[in-house]
């Protein structure tokens, strides 16, 4: 594990069908301490289970175990934009903070025992990073390694459409990194596809693309998806309206979630794992 990568604590609001030994709440007989009812020892033969209590009450005579269900792992998919508009920023561009993300995403789900896997996107599902769901996490690690070092071009994010078909067929915990300049009827679509799964939206809204425009003066505005750049005389009603744009549009973005009871998980400059835990402590139960 890389040192310094901060790790953040999750769970799922339901019980995993997983068989792999985790930390999750799950529907699989095991040695777990969820104590799920009776049964007779000829249909669970574990004698270190025997209830005497249980077996005495039995008018037939019947041997009963007691039976538990054990802590499973749960399926983790990282989805990342790879799209233009992920090239926005200086030192620090989106692509670069996704990373980051992803990094601790990563390592979280290691230290959870959890089965990991990671999808890249924009025009098309970019078959050179994906890595499938796995408990051997060496091909996504690497691909959220090359992640650092990774330019988007000049492409759109249209194969959103595409991303249920990679998903896993078990219900899995996905983190969808995006800054979701995403036309709302295709989000809308995508989330659709993926009910079946819960979804963590973390979008990264950068305020430098407005906040730091100046009140009066000439500057070059980059279209965020095509990448066509258009020279602007800027006066502060301009950017006021500009200012407004940008805030619509984040109230429209959290509506597209919440309208699928998905709170979506805003990340400015730097991701902060503890308000990640504290975002599954509110909003995901237990």
């Amino acid at each position: 594990m890389t040192q310094g990568t901060p790790l953040f604590d999750y769970h799922i609001g339901w019980k995993s069908k997983g068989k792999h030994p985790g930390r999750h709440k799950s529907n699989q007989r095991g040695m777990g301490i969820e104590f799920a009812g009776h049964t007779t020892l000829l249909s669970y033969p574990d004698p270190r289970r025997i209830d005497i209590r249980q077996s005495i009450r039995d008018p037939l005579g019947e041997i009963h175990v007691k039976i538990f269900n054990q802590r499973s792992a749960t399926p983790v998919m990282i989805v990342c934009d790879l799209s233009a508009s992920m090239n926005f920023g200086g030192k620090n561009k989106k692509i670069n903070l996704a990373a980051e993300v992803a990094q601790s995403i990563a390592h979280s789900v290691i230290d959870r025992h959890d089965a990991l896997g990671l999808v890249g996107f924009d025009d098309e599902i970019r078959e050179d990073w994906l890595a499938p769901i796995s408990f051997r996490s060496q091909h996504a690690m690497t691909l959220i390694n090359e992640l650092k070092e990774f330019t988007s071009t000049n492409k759109s994010n249209r194969a959103i459409k595409d991303l249920y078909q990679y998903m896993p067929r078990e219900r899995a915990l996905i983190f969808f990194i995006s800054d979701f300049h995403i036309p709302e009827v295709e989000l809308e679509n995508c989330l659709s596809n993926l009910m079946r799964h819960h979804v963590v939206p973390i979008v990264l809204w950068d305020k430098k693309e407005y906040i730091n425009l100046p009140n009066f003066g000439i500057v070059t505005i980059t279209d965020p998806e095509s990448g066509k750049k258009d020279t602007l005389f800027l006066r502060k009603e301009l950017k006021e309206k500009i200012v407004d744009s940008f805030e619509k549009r984040r109230a429209a973005i959290t509506k597209a979630f919440m309208n699928f009871d998905i709170p979506p998980f805003f990340v400015d400059e730097h991701f902060d794992a503890n308000k990640m835990t504290e975002y599954f402590n509110q909003f995901v139960g237990a």
